[in-house]
């Protein structure tokens, strides 16, 4: 005789079907099918893998928003994860009201790109000249605002895109993966490749270079500082924006997942070393791959508390981070 159950929200998963264990915000991690007998635990392994290196190139493009800011104005902008936000909620609003989804796409980033010239030029700008402990309570204080006027403008319920190449998942080693995961780390790739060029080969990028190094010489040279440190700001604003509208189909988005995506690129920026790209990137990826073994292998309950973790770890053992380098200042 069947019992009554209490009531509670059960989910009911098909057999030998991959199962998502997910979150708002964090690490997306697929279970893989049961592995037959003999093959061991190869497609969990590689299923976690996959499922890191997705959300792991989302913080890493978020940790790349720290570090463009920091290298120009040494602001650590807390607001990031905001930028992220804003691109997921206004594609998915103007796809509800009837904008084609490319169309959406395109008019979310450059709304985040105005909104992020308008923090530097409201918030950080008039601040200029202040301490760091000053400009990062300022940003602080951007992040609330921009996720209260989200609240108020969008909704407070989730909300997702649908995927760019259907759902059916991609098998692989007997893992799992999602074709919209291929496009996250597809997009996250030719955006570094993208921001190395304009870094490297044209004269904006290379006068943000020189600003980072020395904003007085550059002011010297004819570069004007407060330019480029606007520049960063907008271009920080698209790569969140882009961010934001990559990972909507993956995971849920609503109007107060920046603060949590904002915490865990800035982690990843601290542990790649803070001001470096490349230390971006790979500390991105790296914490990504360190939630979806945590989850994977111990619990989905321990998978926020990760990037916390990697914060305490490198500000005692290794505060340049991975690839960042001693400050030398001439007095």
């Amino acid at each position: 005789m069947a019992r009554c159950m209490p009531n509670r929200a059960i989910l009911v998963t098909p057999p030998r079907r991959a199962r998502p264990i997910a979150s708002r915000v964090g690490a997306f991690v697929m279970r893989a099918d049961p592995p037959p007998p003999g093959e061991g635990e190869l497609p969990e392994f590689l299923q976690f893998t996959f499922s890191g290196l997705t959300v792991g190139a989302v913080y890493a493009l978020v940790a790349l928003g720290f570090t463009l800011i920091y290298n120009s104005s040494d602001v650590i902008n807390f607001a990031q994860g905001e930028f992220v936000m804003l691109g997921g909620m206004t594609t998915v609003f103007l796809g509800l009201a009837g904008v084609p989804l490319p169309l959406a796409a395109c008019l979310a980033i450059v709304f985040t790109v105005i909104v992020g010239l308008a923090l530097h030029r409201f918030a950080i700008e008039p601040a200029r000249g202040a301490s760091a402990v000053v400009l990062i309570i300022i940003t602080i204080g951007a992040s609330i605002f921009l996720r209260g006027a989200a609240q108020v403008v969008f909704d407070k319920r989730f909300h997702s895109l649908p995927p760019w190449f259907g759902n059916d998942p991609i098998r692989f080693g007997g893992a799992a993966i999602l074709p919209q995961s291929l496009v996250v780390l597809a997009g996250a790739v030719v955006i570094v490749v993208l921001l190395w060029a304009f870094i490297d080969r044209t004269l904006l990028g290379k006068a943000i270079v020189a600003t980072a190094a020395n904003q007085l010489a550059a002011r010297l040279v004819g570069i004007n500082p407060r330019r480029i440190v606007g520049l960063s700001f907008a271009i920080s604003a698209a790569i969140g924006a882009v961010a934001g509208i990559l990972i909507a189909p993956i995971t849920l988005t609503s109007y107060d997942v920046g603060t949590l995506l904002a915490l865990k690129g800035f982690a990843a920026a601290m542990l790649g070393g803070m001001g470096s790209a490349l230390g971006a990137v790979v500390g991105g990826l790296l914490l990504g791959l360190l939630e979806a073994f945590a989850a994977g292998y111990l619990s989905s309950q321990y998978k926020d508390a990760v990037a916390f973790l990697v914060i305490l770890i490198v500000l005692f053992a290794m505060p340049r981070g991975l690839f960042g380098r001693a400050s030398v200042e001439r007095v």
